[in-house]
């Protein structure tokens, strides 16, 4: 209870905030559909959503063709500039390097050690493994600027070979904001460094993901925005100091338990678009709220339904975090689709960002808690 008023008035008292604008833009899946390439892509590179999350000794990303939310940083002096997406389920940050000739280091911003007079070599290799490939690259370390911060002697990721799906993506690279011990090489991640070199005032980041297409998003360094929620700020004890893991007692629909009946564990993921749960579950969800789904996973449902069709509730805690159908069904010109991806037989569910849109989230890494609130 202590620390839970502690935590209330950190939020209170953060005044010195720095904000880092997310860009809401199109998607891997957007763009190859466009090009008339996406049922080609689908099939190469099938989506595994658990990969990233299984602890084998070195970091995992998953191919998730639906990450949209991403911001600009900078590296180096002078500063070279990079889009990454804010990733707290992963903890290493990395961008493309002029050493990487692959496809897709070929559409996306390199970073060049050698226009940079604060770099310098670390002399160890990393390796990311992805669903479907991996990136293999060097370490080094310079001055990272993220949301007006300057963060010195960042170590971080230059890549020299990635997996072909990542020509798709529109970002350059990945920032990682889960903890230390999940991160390959044992790197200290950028959020870490920020509280060691007394970068932000208050040792918490919050983000907050605007729906549709609408602009505002932003991921918050040092504390909370205030104007970005309603309502009290619940505060749930995290089960796993690896990746955002809490534990959750069910899922239900109408009342009824649907899925995790006697509880299970879900981690708050930015950088997974979608709601993740075992097959069996979120299939579950998917007859209940009517909806058909194809040989790769995805579900669709009529467009017209969606007014009628039920909230699917997430109960943390002790808590009730209902999300309705206006939020977990996406519109687009090719018809609507459900967010809710199938995990196999992993019993661990992922609350990315379908859900993350709904509740602004507030990660408090030391004190080892998420706070969640209504977004406005």
């Amino acid at each position: 209870m202590k620390l839970l008023i502690v935590l209330a008035a950190l939020v209170a008292f953060s005044e010195c905030l720095h904000k880092m604008p997310l860009i809401k833009g199109k998607t891997a899946r957007q763009t190859l559909k466009e090009k008339g390439l996406w049922e080609e892509y689908r099939k190469k590179h099938p989506y595994s959503p658990m990969v990233k999350f299984l602890q084998t000794g070195t970091e995992s990303m998953t191919n998730d063709a639906d990450l949209s939310y991403y911001g600009v940083i900078s590296i180096g002096t002078p500063p070279q500039s990079f889009t990454v997406i804010f990733d707290s389920g992963s903890s290493n940050l990395w961008v493309p390097s002029v050493y990487c000739n692959d496809e897709a280091c070929q559409s996306h911003n390199k970073f060049n050690p050698q226009q940079s007079s604060s770099f310098q070599w670390n002399g160890r290799s990393l390796s990311i493994q992805y669903g479907t490939g991996s990136m293999t690259g060097y370490l080094g370390s310079d001055t990272v600027e993220v949301g007006g911060i300057s963060v010195a002697n960042q170590v971080f990721g230059l890549s020299q070979s990635e997996a072909p799906f990542m020509a798709s993506m529109q970002a350059d690279g990945i920032l990682g904001l889960a903890f230390q011990s999940i991160a390959s090489d044992n790197v200290v991640p950028v959020f870490d460094n920020m509280i060691k070199q007394g970068l932000v005032s208050q040792p918490m980041f919050s983000v907050y993901l605007s729906g549709n297409e609408a602009q505002g998003s932003e991921v918050v360094f040092g504390g909370v925005d205030n104007s970005h929620y309603t309502g009290q700020i619940t505060w749930i004890p995290l089960s796993s100091a690896t990746y955002y893991q809490i534990s959750m007692d069910s899922v239900t629909i109408n009342g009824q338990t649907v899925a995790c009946s006697g509880g299970c564990q879900a981690i708050i993921d930015t950088g997974t678009s979608v709601i993740v749960g075992p097959s069996n579950a979120i299939s579950n969800i998917n007859s209940w709220i009517g909806a058909s789904t194809d040989q790769y996973g995805d579900s669709t449902v009529s467009c017209q339904n969606i007014g009628s069709m039920p909230s699917v509730t997430f109960n943390l805690n002790g808590n009730a975090f209902p999300v309705p159908a206006s939020a977990y069904v996406s519109q687009s010109s090719y018809g609507c689709s459900t967010g809710f991806g199938q995990g196999g037989f992993s019993d661990l569910w992922i609350l990315g960002d379908v859900f993350i849109r709904e509740y602004y989230a507030i990660f408090e890494p030391q004190a080892q808690y998420i706070g969640l609130a209504k977004s406005v």
